[in-house]
């Protein structure tokens, strides 16, 4: 049933005191979000989510089944994260050294718009440019960036995305359209810019 502070949680949903949870967010089945961690407004949490402290989580962020986000992974505004997709947070990691403390932790940034595939692994260090799109099962290594479309283990580019999620295709000036919006790109020394408004 609705939650009295303007979100709705699972029954079965265990939220630690001290983590923060923006108006009108949706938290499923079996979920636990830790002391510390930020939910912005509107974020959905599907079945079996994990949320670290310290992981902070923009507007309408929405994240699907199976999934474990780990202290130092930051999410801007209308980021997608596709089930069972995997986040690390230290880079070299063995049961026998401690390596606990935000001086471990490599921070991993997804930029407004992003969008991650099922399945795939995000390498601990990385940032994702603004709505970089990750195909599923994909082993993202590297910095992505804006609109980039990539995928394969490990990533590597393949096109280019729209906001909306469309494949860009670009002219000989350089210039794209997606089919949805309507809205201008481009590409530039191998980056993209939006041009026109939508």
């Amino acid at each position: 049933m609705p939650d009295t502070s303007g979100y709705y949680a699972h029954s079965t949903a265990v939220l630690d005191e001290g983590c923060r949870i923006g108006e009108g967010c949706r938290i499923w089945h079996f979920c636990h979000v830790s002391s510390g961690a930020e939910l912005g407004a509107g974020c959905s949490l599907g079945q079996n989510v994990f949320v670290a402290e310290g992981v902070t989580l923009g507007r309408n962020v929405k994240v699907q089944n199976n999934v474990s986000l780990y202290a130092g992974v930051e999410c801007a505004d209308d980021v997608f994260i596709g089930p069972s997709a995997v986040f690390t947070n230290v880079l070299n990691p063995r049961s026998a050294v401690p390596r606990r403390g935000k001086e471990y932790y490599q921070p991993t940034r997804l930029a407004q718009g992003v969008s991650i595939g099922a399945n795939s692994t995000i390498v601990c260090g990385v940032s994702l440019g603004e709505y970089a799109f990750v195909g599923a099962g994909s082993v993202v290594t590297r910095d992505v960036p804006a609109y980039a479309l990539v995928y394969g283990n490990p990533a590597r580019p393949r096109g280019w995305m729209s906001t909306h999620g469309h494949r860009l295709v670009f002219d000989e000036a350089g210039r794209a359209t997606c089919p949805e919006s309507q809205q201008q790109y481009q590409l530039t020394d191998g980056q993209v810019f939006r041009i026109s408004p939508g």
